[in-house]
């Protein structure tokens, strides 16, 4: 039986059944070949007249033309990340595929390219925007530009404790401020995604207090760059995919990441040494699928897909959440050094993240009108959760 694939050899224009049917078909072998080669010649042409981008475009649209034909009722939708499938993003990712094909009863097929073979962590948005992979996790925080208002928003989520809580806080944003939605124009969002309060991993040096971080150069995400240089510390931003090569040729001391690191990205054969300081974390969009891939499925497969949002948080939350706690084993049978930073110090760190989140939200249009609607669901999720209720009203 014969699936349909959601692609085409020019935007906008579906192939024929006929001509579907005669064409040369482009194994996943074959897509994959084309994807190495694609890689190569980006790194290639970065500083080229002829961008990566373009060429990115120029040789998956050979790939798709490939990739087809439509005839019996079923589709394949081509899902890419850059995580590796042992990963606990890769795991929630799996459960909602595993959804997806058992509640479709088999008529929506999702085909997998994990550990960057489609998308990459630098250029995701851009890459699914224009049709290298159908579904993508993306990572808007690490692109390049155009997504300067996502990258800012994480800064301003101080007092959230947990997945649902931050969640909860981007969707309330993302209603209100028409920003959110125009920095993913092409794209449908299909979850979004917080995390376990990260701390600081390092190579050699321990973390005993603020004064410790001086002359450290550490991975950072983009919200906390400014905070660390105030603090003494030589900030660098890089997607995580990279972090272990630099802590083992020891270009960084360290990076901030949740305890769960040391084992999802063996950091754990790197790093000795683990500070916990429940540094707050934004969410983010973390899935989508291409709007136009989405509108060439039958309705009812349609509803299916955007239904299935909630399904793909809870299994990123449940993921995240056994992570953790496999994190804190993981340090202790492999002798890593837990501590935590003490009480005054850790305050200290709050009051200057605001600080510096209040500064940051000033160079985005209505920047601190989101930074003060952020801190006020904040505050209503921690006053209803000491009322007994977890709800969040975004009005």
């Amino acid at each position: 039986m014969t699936r349909s694939r959601l692609a085409s050899c020019a935007p906008g224009h579906a192939r024929s059944a006929a001509a579907a049917n005669t064409a040369p078909r482009t194994s996943r072998s074959q897509l994959q070949h084309m994807t190495a080669a694609l890689r190569h010649v980006r790194g290639a042409a970065r500083n080229q007249t002829l961008t990566a981008q373009l060429l990115s475009l120029l040789l998956l649209a050979a790939a798709a033309c490939g990739l087809q034909p439509p005839a019996d009722g079923e589709y394949t939708l081509r899902y890419a990340t850059p995580y590796p499938p042992q990963h606990p993003f890769s795991r929630a990712d799996q459960r909602w595929i595993e959804h997806i094909q058992s509640a479709s009863q088999g008529k929506l097929h999702i085909d997998t390219f994990w550990s960057g073979m489609l998308t990459s962590s630098d250029q995701s948005v851009i890459e699914l925007r224009h049709g290298v992979a159908d579904i993508a996790a993306i990572q808007p925080i690490y692109e390049r530009g155009g997504t300067h208002v996502l990258r800012t928003q994480t800064g301003f989520y101080a007092g959230a404790r947990d997945f649902e809580e931050q969640v909860s806080v981007y969707k309330c944003l993302s209603e209100r401020f028409p920003a959110f939605r125009a920095e993913l124009v092409g794209l449908t969002v299909l979850a979004a995604q917080g995390g376990n309060l990260p701390g600081i991993a390092t190579r050699d040096a321990r973390i005993r207090s603020l004064e410790d971080l001086k002359g450290l150069r550490l991975r950072a995400p983009s919200e906390l760059m400014d905070l660390l240089q105030t603090l003494g510390a030589d900030p660098v931003t890089m997607p995580m995919s990279d972090v272990y090569a630099s802590l083992a040729r020891g270009v960084i001391d360290g990076v901030i990441a949740p305890l769960d690191a040391l084992r999802s990205l063996h950091l754990a054969e790197v790093a000795h040494n683990f500070t916990r300081m429940a540094i707050p974390r934004g969410a983010y969009p973390a899935r989508a699928v291409r709007s136009e891939s989405l509108q060439r499925l039958p309705s009812a497969l349609q509803s299916l897909v955007l239904e299935s949002r909630t399904f793909w948080e809870d299994a990123l939350a449940r993921e995240l959440s056994h992570a953790e706690a496999a994190g804190l084993t993981y340090a202790s049978e492999h002798h890593i050094t837990v501590s935590d930073l003490p009480p005054p110090d850790q305050a200290a760190f709050h009051q200057a993240y605001n600080k510096a989140a209040r500064s940051r939200a000033q160079l985005v249009r209505d920047g601190e009108a989101m930074f003060d609607a952020a801190q006020s669901w904040v505050a209503a999720l921690q006053q209803s959760d000491r009322n007994g209720s977890a709800s969040l009203s975004c009005n």
